[in-house]
């Protein structure tokens, strides 16, 4: 991190706790008890008065559902643009994937697949709980879930558990794109 005073680091995690509340439309009360500390030490954080431990500091990361070094770090820009090449891809059983989230957001996954024509490829099944969506943009996409299948034409969505087996397929003569929202079950804390 860059060298800061305690004043400038007081003012950042004051305005990204209560900017993040905000964006949340929360109230104060309502974080402190979803974080379990005191609307007061709530009322401090946002102040730029508190001086709070790293147990503090967690809770309120983990209430607001942000990275830690968020609360802290200089504040971003409200908007940020990322170029395709930014974002990760892979190649997976002839399959091209493409993250569409530049960073991690918890308990979500959101991919774009491109598969070619007689492509398939086989899902990785996720933790218990978790719920996929896939929608397809263009073409024919198969999918194998629940020892179902179910075909897919440009603007289909079929929801499945995605902690179980699973398969995509492209069962057109042209390219297939779809994307893939997984919403991970939260693990309890």
């Amino acid at each position: 991190m860059d060298d800061v005073t305690q004043e400038e680091l007081s003012s950042r995690l004051a305005q990204a706790i209560r900017g993040l509340r905000e964006a949340r439309a929360l109230t104060q009360q309502q974080m402190a008890k979803l974080s379990g500390l005191p609307r007061a030490t709530w009322a401090n954080l946002e102040s730029g008065s508190a001086n709070p431990t790293l147990a503090v500091l967690h809770r309120v990361a983990s209430a607001l559902s942000v990275p830690f070094e968020e609360l802290l770090m200089r504040p971003s820009p409200a908007a940020r643009h990322y170029p395709k090449a930014s974002l990760a891809e892979r190649e997976k059983q002839g399959a091209i994937i493409r993250s569409l989230l530049p960073h991690k957001v918890p308990n979500m996954v959101l991919e774009r697949f491109e598969l070619a024509p007689n492509v398939r490829m086989t899902g990785t099944p996720h933790s218990p709980g978790t719920r996929e969506y896939l929608a397809c943009e263009r073409g024919t996409m198969e999918l194998s879930a629940s020892g179902e299948r179910f075909v897919l034409a440009a603007g289909d969505v079929v929801v499945f558990r995605g902690d179980q087996k699973h398969g995509y397929a492209n069962v057109g003569t042209g390219p297939a794109i779809g994307y893939s929202v997984v919403v991970l079950r939260p693990v309890p804390a």
